[in-house]
């Protein structure tokens, strides 16, 4: 399996970035310790404050042409405005709301470009309750970024864990992207749902489905030890409801799970970013409001968003002591 060959030094020869936006952006120097204070990439307001050094970029004006899915040229411009914005030391990334997952496809182009990343020289890691490997013929989608990672050259392996979401079912195979599973370069492991379109294109072992999420982890974190250069990417509707409201429908996660992954990761970690803050939607794009509507997204939440926001805000302390 792909994903089960040594990885090369992370930062040898340059790799093509794999998502040509039409933008030519210079290489970068960055350095990133999960240990430092996390910076906010703030579009929707929805993260509150996590440490008095934390360091926050404004991006409210982004909101509507981001949110939730975008142009190819809209993602490239906003690539371009982050290259100068963001430091280039930082700790862990948070995004905002699920709305705004595919901006980690940005932070992954970033590093590699960075670090002239080798092929096939770090795995992409992502918690999540859904494959985001749909297709969505008209740029970049908060439900397609995972597939497009996978396309990058210097991307070993793409693993999801802790998928619920019908997404991965019979009925939606075909909207999604076959083609990382043609290249076996991504893996689902889901819980309670069986995925039956990468077990037919690539194997039984890109398509692991269990019973709880306990024994997902006992086969998943042996596997996560194994890699030797990380991306982390979290999304927080992996967890049940229970825990926090993300505004997307929730899988089964505990706190304690996530924090399990990512103190797995210590000291093999080369980026991090934390989405699925809760935001309410008020996209004026008839387009984006209609794919809401479509997801069956809720517009207002069932309880006060002030604790939802607070309880947003303890998980994510959590997360950043469990990668320290």
């Amino acid at each position: 399996m792909n994903g089960d060959a040594p990885a090369p030094a992370f930062g040898a020869p340059p790799a093509s970035p794999g998502l040509d936006c039409g933008v030519s952006r210079p290489s970068l120097a960055l350095d990133f310790n999960a240990s430092a204070p996390p910076l906010v990439l703030d579009f929707d307001a929805s993260v509150l404050p996590l440490e008095p050094d934390e360091r926050r970029i404004p991006l409210g004006e982004w909101r509507e042409r981001i949110g939730f899915g975008c142009s190819r040229r809209d993602f490239a411009r906003l690539e371009t405005f982050l290259d100068r914005a963001m430091p280039a030391a930082h700790g862990p990334v948070f995004l905002g709301s699920g709305d705004f997952h595919h901006v980690s496809l940005a932070l992954l182009r970033r590093l590699i470009r960075a670090h002239a990343s080798a092929p096939a020289s770090l795995d992409l890691v992502i918690l999540d309750n859904h494959p985001d490997n749909m297709l969505y013929p008209f740029g970049v989608h908060c439900g397609s970024w995972a597939g497009r990672a996978a396309a990058l050259e210097a991307v070993r392996h793409v693993h999801v864990a802790g998928i619920t979401s019908p997404d991965i079912g019979l009925l939606h195979a075909w909207e999604n992207d076959c083609r990382p599973f043609l290249r076996k370069k991504l893996t689902w492991w889901s819980v309670g749902r069986h995925a039956p379109l990468p077990s037919l294109i690539a194997g039984k072992e890109h398509a692991r489905c269990f019973r709880s999420v306990d024994a997902l982890l006992a086969a998943f974190l042996p596997r996560l030890r194994d890699m030797e250069n990380v991306y982390l990417s979290v999304d927080k509707d992996v967890l049940h409801p229970d825990a926090v409201y993300t505004g997307w429908d929730q899988g089964l996660f505990r706190p304690e799970h996530v924090e399990a992954v990512a103190a797995c990761c210590a000291g093999r970690l080369v980026g991090v970013d934390i989405c699925g803050d809760y935001a309410r939607r008020s996209y004026r794009s008839i387009g984006k409001r209609l794919l809401c509507r479509l997801d069956g997204l809720e517009g207002a939440p069932p309880v006060d968003a002030q604790r939802i926001g607070e309880r947003g805000r303890e998980i994510n302390v959590k997360i950043l002591e469990a990668l320290r």
